[in-house]
């Protein structure tokens, strides 16, 4: 497994709108692997290959699983998805608080529905489905706005999502005088 760069705004390969995958391969496989390695050590809870520069509908999360011991404690549960595709959302919304981690150090309250079934291909290669709710049922709407060139900064107010992209133009371009 490798650790792969995490692109960062305003870098517009985040922009792109991801390509099927066609055939799972060993590639693919070292993909997801190398996805949720990169993901842990930059302490997320979901990756997009678009988030490291790859042109592949490719996502991984990982938001725990309770345990019966007991409601706080949570165990690791990944999950990789190839081609994942929403078929069904709920008509009861949502407002949570997002981040990103290709756009550290901003957070935001986005409204989404708080239930959705995903269909998918799993690194097997078999279709599965996934009904998912409250903070799963985000992150997944939440990365595939990546394979589709969203970015949850598009949820917000036009007033809200100038003054963040603002910010980071301005902290790179500080970067730049520094360097």
């Amino acid at each position: 497994m490798t650790l792969r760069k995490i692109i960062k705004m305003p870098n517009s390969f985040l922009r792109k709108k991801a390509s099927f995958v066609d055939k799972i391969d060993d590639e693919i496989k070292t993909l997801l692997s190398d996805m949720l390695e990169t993901m842990y050590n930059a302490n997320g809870i979901g990756l997009a290959a678009t988030q490291i520069g790859v042109d592949k509908r490719v996502i991984v999360m990982d938001c725990g699983q309770k345990t019966m011991i007991d409601d706080k404690d949570s165990k690791p549960n990944p999950i990789k998805m190839i081609n994942p595709e929403i078929t069904c959302f709920s008509k009861t919304f949502e407002e949570r608080e997002e981040g990103c981690l290709s756009i550290p150090g901003y957070n935001a309250i986005v409204k989404r529905p708080n239930r959705i079934v995903v269909k998918y291909i799993n690194e097997n290669n078999v279709q599965k489905e996934l009904k998912a709710n409250d903070l799963l049922s985000v992150c997944i709407q939440h990365e595939i706005d990546h394979l589709d060139g969203i970015l949850f900064i598009d949820h917000l107010s036009r007033i809200k999502k100038e003054m963040i992209i603002k910010k980071i133009n301005k902290e790179k371009l500080n970067q730049k005088e520094i360097k």
